[in-house]
């Protein structure tokens, strides 16, 4: 099995190996133009985020700067997903992002790990773990979402939680480790922020 398809595997492999650094540097390459755009190049930062991720839906932002281990190649964006300032992809195997969510500044969403054993670290074995975040999802500023994880449509990830285990959809979790809190409920229908009511 070739060092490109153990990377996307999920298997132990070591990711110095010469032809795969050749790779990554390209899409690096790509990741650093589309980080000194100019905030008025909204159409050249489209067009450079198509060449760059796996997928990306109609209607997506990101707010530079955008770091990304393979410069977004195995990110799948769905439409209309926007994201601020600091997202940080660790897209060393696919991640993939529903339609309409929302990613807080300073976010980071990870899928690389390195074993426990500390011989294996020494010689820097990695491995990667697909992340699946569903559609409408809002995850706040600060969040960590670690390899492995799936995380349901609609649901809320409060700000600087740490997110270790698979969350369903249509809840509000928070902490470290993140936990569910509640499930998105019919107060949520009548206020948007504490005791403010939606008036639309």
């Amino acid at each position: 099995m070739k060092t490109y398809e153990q990377m996307l595997s999920g298997e132990l492999y070591l990711s110095e190996d010469t032809e795969l650094v050749k790779e990554q540097l390209k899409c690096l390459e790509k990741l650093y133009d589309f980080n000194h755009t100019r905030p008025s190049e909204l159409a050249k930062r489209t067009a450079m985020l198509q060449d760059m991720f796996a997928e990306l839906g109609t209607g997506c932002y990101i707010e530079p700067p955008l770091h990304a281990n393979w410069g977004g190649k195995h990110v799948h964006f769905g439409k209309n997903v926007y994201a601020n300032f600091n997202l940080t992809l660790v897209d060393d195997t696919h991640i993939y992002v529903g339609d309409c969510t929302m990613f807080g500044p300073n976010v980071t969403v990870a899928t690389a790990g390195h074993p426990i054993l500390p011989e294996l670290r020494e010689k820097a074995y990695q491995y990667n773990a697909s992340v699946i975040i569903g559609r409408n999802c809002w995850i706040g500023a600060g969040a960590v979402i670690v390899p492995g994880v799936t995380i349901g449509d609609n649901t809320v990830i409060g700000a600087g939680s740490v997110v270790t285990k698979d969350i369903p959809a249509n809840v509000v979790a928070v902490g470290n480790p993140c936990r569910i809190l509640r499930e998105i409920n019919e107060h949520d229908k009548k206020y948007y922020f504490k005791d403010r009511k939606i008036n639309l």
